[in-house]
């Protein structure tokens, strides 16, 4: 049996504010560390043991990362980064509040912006200092794949080469992988794994630092996919994400 483990990043500043995040580069919560930490913990006991682990360019996902592997004593383990893992760029939306916005523009069109398959939010300018051209962490990118926004279409169409060509081949070598990772890149991951169809993509809430197990047979097909922790607590965890672009 092989296992790879997704694993959302643990609550980040802008979780916690309930602001659009995706490319912006916050750090995690107190709470976050510990839901990371509780993760690896979790991990560990339920005999787990990374050959390698894969994660984005962003803080959030890598020392969430860095506090699994830490209390699952794998800290030597190699770890590839790769933008190509990044959460969804969700363009001049970045730094609002979900809430605000909501109340702005309706909270059907909010559920449309963070959730649907096809519909991205306006993108920031060219001159926007938020433009990750201007960055130095990717500058080894070419220009035109560097987004300006995105839909989980486009989000899917930028992480599905890495994942079908250098992370999901590499099982081969390896018992179990981990990636950690961003609601969007994995609900690409996840939508393609289970063949959600672009409708049904809507309704999958990622909560954070809850591990998302998918085992597969000798010949890398897929057996089955569970979350590992309390049904109930991670019930109300998905609910949570999934109202976090209503009114207040």
């Amino acid at each position: 049996m092989k296992r790879i483990v997704l694993l959302r990043h643990g609550e980040s500043e802008w979780n916690l504010q309930n602001r659009f995040t995706g490319w912006t580069d916050v750090d995690l919560t107190e709470r976050g560390v510990a839901e990371a930490r509780e993760a690896g913990e979790l991990l560990g006991r339920e005999g787990f043991s990374f050959g390698k682990a894969y994660t984005s360019y962003l803080k959030r996902a890598v020392k969430t990362l860095d506090c699994v592997l830490d209390r699952m004593n794998l800290d030597w383990i190699p770890v590839e980064k790769t933008w190509r893992l990044n959460e969804k760029h969700y363009g001049m939306l970045q730094g609002l509040d979900k809430s605000e916005t909501a109340e702005r523009y309706g909270e059907e069109q909010v559920l449309v912006w963070r959730r649907s398959y096809d519909v991205a939010p306006d993108p920031i300018p060219e001159d926007d200092p938020r433009n990750p051209r201007f960055e130095a962490r990717y500058r080894e990118v070419p220009d035109r794949e560097l987004p300006r926004t995105e839909s989980l279409k486009d989000t899917i169409e930028r992480t599905m080469p890495y994942w079908k060509c250098i992370l999901f081949p590499s099982l081969k070598d390896y018992d179990d992988l981990l990636v950690v990772a961003h609601g969007n890149s994995l609900r690409g991951i996840v939508k393609h794994l289970k063949h959600v169809s672009d409708d049904e993509i809507v309704r999958l809430n990622l909560p954070t630092a809850v591990p998302y197990v998918f085992e597969f047979d000798g010949g890398l097909n897929l057996v089955r996919d569970y979350f590992l922790g309390d049904p109930e607590k991670i019930r109300k965890m998905m609910e949570a994400v999934a109202g976090q672009g209503k009114k207040k």
